[in-house]
């Protein structure tokens, strides 16, 4: 029998490395085909020859970088042109923070919101038309745990999160007439090199593993629950270890959760 995604033209963001990657190759191996982007070029490519000896019947990579938005439109109408249609588009792409609110800077605070937020909104506006008039596509959007609860050091990578599910949650009431799908994914801790690209208040990237990161699950493990995910067809998914129990205490114990997270030792 045919694989669901046998033969779809999905759009991965943040492809080269973590979960983008993991993403790729588990769907190269159920034929979909690819176009990767990230703003590495060479991993970007290093990552399309394996999704092409995966069985990937076609991969194309479109380097982008997300903080540049405003260049978004134009790069989707390439792609778009370049390959007729895109059935799934998966929004990945993200960095994220370790730094308390009061030592970051705002150029940080706007560098983590221009790329986790409107970089993903961006990409997300340029392709849904084309989607709304082949009348078919699924929207996926890699959240985290954060989009739902705040951490210490986290303050503008959550807040960004946190815009995300406002926006996909609205657009996605306002899809409901229509065949498009909106998915949100919410990862815990995920053995990626998140952390080490983790921006500090100053801009520079954290270098370090976090020990919860560190233990955390396997993004290829990650990337098989996603895809049973998109096939379902579920608006939202939470997906990680034990810190997943954090998003029911904060929902049904605010109080007791907000002691807890108070004495948390957060990396």
């Amino acid at each position: 029998m045919a694989s669901f995604f046998n033969n779809k033209r999905i759009w991965i963001t943040g492809a080269s490395s973590g979960i983008g990657e993991s993403l790729a190759m588990a769907l190269a191996k159920q034929g979909a085909g690819l176009i990767l982007s990230a703003r590495n070029a060479r991993e970007l490519e290093r990552v399309a020859q394996a999704c092409k000896e995966a069985g990937a019947p076609e991969t194309i990579v479109q380097p982008l970088d997300l903080e540049h938005y405003l260049q978004l439109p134009d790069i989707a109408d390439h792609i778009i042109r370049k390959v007729g249609k895109i059935d799934v588009l998966i929004n990945n792409g993200g960095i994220s923070q370790r730094a308390r609110a009061l030592d970051t800077t705002l150029d940080v605070d706007k560098k983590l919101m221009d790329v986790n937020y409107l970089g993903t909104v961006a990409l997300t506006k340029a392709v849904l038309p084309h989607m709304l008039l082949h009348e078919l596509g699924h929207i996926v959007v890699v959240s985290s745990l954060v989009g739902i609860i705040g951490s210490p050091l986290r303050s503008s990578y959550s807040a960004a999160k946190h815009a995300l599910h406002g926006f996909f949650d609205s657009l996605r009431a306002e899809l409901a007439e229509t065949p498009i799908r909106v998915t949100i994914i919410c990862p815990g801790f995920i053995r990626t090199n998140v952390s080490k690209n983790a921006l500090t208040g100053d801009g520079q990237p954290q270098g370090k593993m976090d020990t919860a990161t560190g233990k955390g699950m396997h993004p290829d493990v990650l990337a098989r629950k996603i895809l049973r995910t998109m096939e379902k067809g579920r608006e939202e998914a939470y997906f990680g270890g034990r810190e997943i129990l954090a998003i029911y205490l904060k929902r049904f114990f605010p109080g007791w959760f907000s002691r807890i997270l108070r004495r948390a030792k957060v990396t």
